[in-house]
């Protein structure tokens, strides 16, 4: 009976990886992603929402798609679609955040994901994109004026990050204890092959986590200083400081605040925002994981994700009008997704030890069972169903950076350099404050659209 049962989960395996290799569990994500990169990297951002609706033609849309649509909608100037397409994703992710404060667990995708690959699991996002998702809404609500909207979103970062940070305490308590059970090692530097120095990086090791923006919280501060609320911009500009110190314009903010509500500007305080190219892909690394069963060596391939560091371009400066605008890096996407890998890795590790042992066994008893054949048909399944989860919101900038200035009101040439020479923007500044998003790809500068700045008497008067 026992290897009845054994030659029964091998056969489970193998009709799992029939199944699923024609199903969206296996997608490549990246792949589907490619064309809609492209279109976006030359401003074709309609062809960029054309590709992203073809590739995802089924009425239940994913995460993903959401956050892809709602990012493509902003760049486009569809300031309201954005925010109804990021508030979709936003449903997805509270129904996240309500299972994860209960203990149970999903059972249907921890099994798949242990039998087949991390696909399997229902996407519920990275946490630095889960908090990005308030972010972008806080952005989005601030450009239309909706500073009611932008304060619930700010309020949700601050709980949002929170839940992560307590759930990061349970999940790390949980795999070491799994780890030990099942004696594996959970260090990403024991993978004979995987390019550790992707996440010893120390651009990665100086972020204080994965999942906290210095940009979200300095937003939070610029947004409630021009709403002449000082202890809750002094909070925003502290935090900011906190995860990105030493930066003079950070502590700036901090350090004038008070002064720059009791004083009425006389021009219009303008936060530049330079959002600079796409965060690098997540690939798939296939490591071979050797092991022994019965006193016979079994060799089983396992894929890991990996993410290689990108080279995007961030300006320096920027020159409005006449004058020089300097701009500092404030957060860093490319990092922080590695760093976020970086902290699953043992997680990923664990799932993928258990998951090499199962498939090592499935084809040990496929052979003894139909000899050369059914091996055959064992390491088939295997390279059928061996890839990491390379799934990742692609059109998030790789780095943002800052700029502020005060600029009389008025019509402003910016000239913007990017990797393809200097391009022109000609902007409107009006009001007691203006948030000015520029997303600069390698061929094109996409300036704001759409939107527009709330006037000084707005602000005052905003029904928050």
């Amino acid at each position: 009976m026992k290897r009845k049962s054994k030659l029964a989960n091998s056969v489970l395996i193998i009709g799992l990886a029939a199944s699923l290799s024609a199903c969206g569990s296996m997608r490549s994500y990246q792949g589907e992603m490619k064309t809609a990169l492209a279109a976006a990297n030359e401003g074709r951002i309609d062809d960029a929402l054309a590709s992203v609706e073809a590739n995802n033609s089924s009425e239940d849309k994913d995460l993903l798609y959401h956050l892809e649509k709602g990012q493509l909608l902003r760049l486009k100037g569809d300031l309201q679609g954005s925010v109804d397409a990021w508030l979709k994703a936003d449903e997805k992710i509270r129904v996240w955040e309500e299972e994860s404060k209960l203990t149970t667990s999903k059972a249907a995708e921890t099994a798949g994901s242990l039998l087949i690959n991390d696909k399997v699991r229902r996407y519920d996002g990275e946490d630095y994109e889960k908090v990005m998702l308030s972010t972008m809404l806080t952005l989005d609500h601030a450009l239309s004026g909706n500073y009611a909207g932008a304060r619930t979103e700010i309020k949700k970062t601050y709980e949002r990050e929170a839940l992560i940070a307590s759930l990061h305490e349970k999940e790390y308590d949980k795999v070491e204890e799994e780890a030990k059970e099942n004696n594996v090692q959970t260090t990403f530097k024991d993978l004979q092959g995987y390019p550790v120095e992707t996440l010893d990086d120390p651009e990665v090791l100086n972020l204080k986590n994965g999942y906290q923006s210095a940009f979200s919280h300095y937003l939070a501060g610029y947004i409630f200083e021009s709403l002449r609320e000082p202890s809750l911009a002094s909070a925003g500009y502290r935090k900011a400081i906190e995860l990105r110190p030493n930066m003079p314009l950070l502590e700036q903010g901090l350090k004038g605040l008070n002064s720059r509500i009791a004083q009425k500007a006389a021009g219009t305080d303008v936060l530049f925002v330079v959002e600079s190219g796409l965060i690098p892909t997540r690939t798939s690394l296939a490591i071979p994981m050797p092991f022994s069963l019965d006193g016979k060596p079994i060799i089983t391939q396992i894929a890991f994700p990996v993410i290689m560091p990108g080279h995007s371009y961030q300006p320096l400066a920027l020159q409005v009008g006449d004058k020089p605008v300097a701009l500092t890096p404030i957060s860093n996407f490319d990092a922080m997704a590695r760093r976020a890998l970086r902290d699953e890795m043992p997680g990923i590790i664990m799932r993928s030890t258990v998951r090499a042992v199962a498939k090592g066994l499935a084809q040990k008893e496929l052979g003894d069972q139909f000899g050369a054949l059914g091996s055959l048909a064992g390491i088939t399944a295997t390279v059928l169903t061996e890839q990491s989860d390379e799934r990742a919101w692609s059109t998030l900038p790789a780095r943002i950076a800052i700029g502020r200035v005060n600029l009389k009101p008025g019509r402003y040439s910016v000239s913007v350099p990017t990797p393809s020479g200097e391009r022109q923007v000609e902007l409107d500044i009006s009001g007691s404050h203006a948030i000015v998003p520029l997303r600069l790809f390698e061929q094109t500068v996409i300036p704001p659209q759409g939107g527009k700045q709330p006037p000084a008497a707005a602000v005052k008067t905003a029904g928050i």
